[in-house]
């Protein structure tokens, strides 16, 4: 079965649910999923309908001209999605592993409905892990000197491999906002519960400051660092018998937890991000749908 799913954001109005199922009904839709959030700080209404297209009257390439009309009407901000088109991921690591292996098994164990042809990297350490898989790696060197050729280089690659998602596994570099201006769908993992302990060495800070849980962050990638929209996340309690070395275990295990979650809900269609709005004080912001 193969399904269609409508993301949605516009001023709040009243009958904004009934004009979008409305819309869906009358070209022989049959809806599986609605849900929906009014943001009364933003004065935004947000909604997700996903629904059968089995039964539909409209062609695939058809949806999106015809609901135009509506989306003007209500003045909405949205994208439709098709559960049939498989994303192509790339991953970029550095040197730590954990959260690559956790993707490339979520994805072979049809965890994650995508496909991940390369992994790009600023080391070759973990080259061996990707051929393993069967997964081309490529090894692009980044210093501050050269770091704008290489991005261009990397940026080709994805190209190449007509990319929809990059995935920052560990990646310990800053993207700049150039590459991002470029391809700016980007999912980072963060080694702690931000906005807490932003920056390098999180757990060594939060070991320092007796913390009693520690967390793990996936955002989109923003031009600001850290401070991109947040898509999940979560904690676990330690105690003050946890060494640094514990921190960092107990913390890998959130991460590769916490990403593996954001990176489905993002393929699953299930993230809005809204906001930024100089009336509202909001900056970026996400709506995640069950």
């Amino acid at each position: 079965m193969t399904t269609a799913t409508l993301l949605v954001s516009c001023p709040d109005q009243k009958g904004l649910v009934a004009k979008i199922s409305d819309w869906v009904f009358s070209h022989g839709g049959n809806i599986l999923h609605a849900d929906q959030h009014a943001d009364s700080t933003a004065g935004l209404f947000l909604m997700r309908v996903e629904w059968e297209l089995d039964t539909f009257d409209l062609a695939k390439a058809e949806i999106a001209p015809t609901f135009e009309k509506l989306a003007t009407e209500i003045y909405a901000k949205w994208n439709i999605q098709f559960s049939d088109y498989v994303r192509r991921i790339a991953i970029f690591v550095s040197k730590q592993d954990h959260c690559l292996y956790d993707l490339i098994l979520r994805q072979r164990s049809h965890e994650l409905s995508a496909v991940i042809p390369v992994v790009i990297s600023n080391h070759p350490d973990l080259e061996k892990v990707a051929h393993n898989f069967g997964i081309n790696y490529h090894h692009i060197a980044i210093a501050a000197e050269n770091k704008r050729e290489q991005e261009h280089q990397q940026l080709a690659i994805l190209k190449q491999y007509k990319i929809d998602l990059v995935v920052l596994a560990k990646y310990m570099q800053v993207l700049s906002p150039d590459f991002l201006t470029r391809f700016p769908q980007v999912i980072n993992i963060h080694h702690s519960f931000l906005p807490a302990f932003a920056g390098a060495n999180p757990y060594h800070r939060a070991y320092k400051r007796g913390v009693k849980i520690i967390g793990a962050t996936a955002h989109y990638v923003t031009d600001e660092l850290d401070e991109g929209p947040i898509i999940e996340q979560d904690v676990i309690r330690v105690s003050h018998r946890d060494s640094v070395v514990d921190l960092i275990r107990k913390g890998k295990d959130l991460e590769r937890i916490v990403l593996a979650r954001a990176v489905r809900q993002h393929l699953q269609n299930r993230v809005l991000v809204y906001g930024q709005s100089a009336d509202s004080g909001l900056g970026l912001r996400t709506v995640v749908f069950d």
